[in-house]
């Protein structure tokens, strides 16, 4: 349970992945280079190649669906088929970046209850981050699912940059949220609190590279 980010940030295990299926949802000029059982020497180049397809369609299509499947991918076709396309990139490139906000939409749609909870505790220290991201009132879970819903749409069709901004926001309100609750439990139980800091530690790294991306795209550079 509080191993979700740290689950979507590892590097997925090229000896035990299995093989898949091609996303259906995608055309196929996206699909062609999604076979099953992805050569590592060709993952990056695939990487990129189906990021870039994908940006490039969302930003000409005038398919109105076409966010709304993309905004499902992870649960039509399983988180470990994306690590098998994006998991190995770069944080400062692009599939990288599009691959942790999944990774943080999949944290909040997993686990709501808790992230929900988490943002509560942060937002008042954390309120600028809030603001940010857009929840600046204590959030329910449906709040925060259609928070992060609207972030990875910015991701494809608005201003990237923002998106990443907003999304690493997001992540350092739960950070301060995190610290709050594993303190409150150091006392009763250790190793939840520790386990808790990891996860934070992790949100914190994920935020920084948000951020990175966020001046790449600025600049131009982020491929």
């Amino acid at each position: 349970m509080y191993n979700l980010v740290v689950y979507h940030l590892r590097m997925p295990n090229a000896a035990s992945q299995p093989r898949f299926r091609r996303p259906a949802m995608l055309d196929a000029g996206v699909a062609a280079y999604i076979p099953g059982g992805i050569d590592p020497a060709r993952r990056a180049e695939m990487g990129h190649i189906t990021a870039a397809i994908i940006m490039h369609q969302t930003r000409t299509s005038e398919d109105p669906e076409m966010v709304a499947r993309l905004l499902n991918l992870v649960e039509d076709q399983g988180i470990d088929t994306l690590a098998e396309i994006w998991a190995y990139a770069e944080p400062d490139t692009l599939p990288g970046a599009l691959w942790r906000l999944y990774s943080l939409q999949q944290t909040t749609r997993n686990d709501g209850e808790r992230v929900a909870h988490w943002y509560k505790l942060g937002l008042p220290t954390a309120q600028v981050a809030g603001a940010v991201a857009g929840v600046v009132e204590p959030p329910t879970s449906t709040h925060l699912n259609r928070v992060i819903d609207e972030v990875l749409s910015g991701f494809f069709t608005g201003d990237l940059a923002v998106a990443l901004e907003r999304a690493a926001a997001y992540a350092r309100v739960l950070v301060t949220g995190i610290a709050f609750d594993a303190d409150a439990r150091e006392v009763d139980d250790a190793a939840l609190s520790s386990s808790m800091t990891k996860v934070a530690a992790n949100l914190q790294l994920l935020a920084a590279q948000f951020d990175e991306s966020a001046k790449l795209w600025r600049n131009g550079e982020l491929l």
